[in-house]
């Protein structure tokens, strides 16, 4: 769709740099699905085999094949006005399946789907790439699809990669301020927070309570240099912890919403020093958690030393995990 404005670009091995689009032997899957309005639906899916001039039974064989796989054999003969947004999206997919190609590429396939269609559709594409065993490149703003779907995350920021990784790396291992924001719901939260050493021992201050640091986190600073700074301290809202009221190294906050999750409740707090929190707590074992947690409740939490990151003020990376 796009020229390349630099470097080389490789499927499979083979650089296809000058090779024609035709002939590179990639098939894409739309936002909008791109389907023909005129042509039926096994039209639609048979149109890139029947412009290369495959022969009849070939086409039809294949056709039937992805419609299966789709479980869109019923609307083989209807036209796409006909179909919900569910099945029109099966049908862009089953239209690229039947090329066989080395690579799909999906630009946000499932972001006109509701809510509860976008959920089945994942875990169908999750059980078509097992299926199909082919490499599929995935784009969405969707951080929970990125990590439902993804074997490998490529975290973009302004065209410039950030992190590559597993999902399960990046969730714990992000490697800036920007990548630990985007991945998790909800996102993780963030203090100011001071580094002090005393002697050879690291410990992290936040709203007048100190931390210290596991051994891990203590040999990575110790092998940097890294002597006492101001920086900012990374936690996400399920490795908080509450605390009791007399706990003299609790933070303490306002609640000032609350979100019944069922299993959790989603507690929207600000700090006593104006920090706004949020704490992911598990609703077993508490009698009324929304009355417990209502607005203009007090609230006492402490960080869990081990799950806490650190990261640079200034340049936003992490000072524990660097890749």
């Amino acid at each position: 769709l796009e020229s390349i404005t630099s470097g080389e670009l490789y499927i499979d091995g083979e650089l296809m740099n000058d090779v024609e689009p035709q002939h590179r032997d990639i098939a894409m899957v739309f936002q909008s699905y791109a389907l023909y309005p005129h042509m039926t639906v096994a039209e639609n899916m048979s149109f890139s085999l029947r412009l290369k001039k495959l022969p009849k039974d070939e086409i039809e064989r294949r056709v039937q094949e992805a419609a299966e796989i789709l479980d869109i054999t019923p609307y083989l003969q209807r036209k796409p006005k006909d179909l919900s947004g569910g099945q029109r999206q099966r049908v862009a997919i089953g239209r690229a399946i039947v090329r066989k190609p080395k690579v799909f590429l999906m630009d946000e396939p499932l972001s006109n789907l509701d809510a509860k269609l976008r959920n089945q559709m994942r875990a169908e594409i999750i059980s078509l790439r097992k299926r199909i065993d082919t490499t599929f490149i995935y784009v969405t703003h969707d951080q929970t699809e990125a990590m439902t779907l993804g074997d490998r995350i490529v975290i973009m920021k302004d065209g410039v990669v950030q992190q590559i990784g597993t999902p399960q790396r990046i969730f714990e291992k992000p490697i800036n301020t920007f990548v630990a924001g985007f991945i998790g719901t909800p996102q993780m939260n963030f203090f100011k927070g001071r580094l002090v050493k005393d002697g050879e021992k690291y410990s992290v201050q936040v709203d007048g309570c100190t931390y210290e640091l596991t051994d891990e986190q203590q040999s990575v600073l110790k092998a940097d240099g890294i002597g006492p700074c101001d920086l900012t301290v990374g936690v996400r809202p399920e490795h908080v912890s509450l605390a009791g009221a007399d706990d003299s190294n609790a933070v303490t906050a306002t609640v000032d919403v609350s979100e019944m999750l069922g299993s959790t409740i989603h507690v929207h707090a600000k700090t006593d020093s104006k920090e706004d929190i949020v704490l992911a707590i598990p609703t077993m074992g508490l009698d009324d958690p929304q009355a417990l947690f209502c607005s203009g409740a007090k609230v006492s939490f402490s960080l869990m030393p081990g799950l806490i990151h650190l990261f640079d003020t200034q340049t936003g990376k992490n000072l524990i995990y660097k890749s």
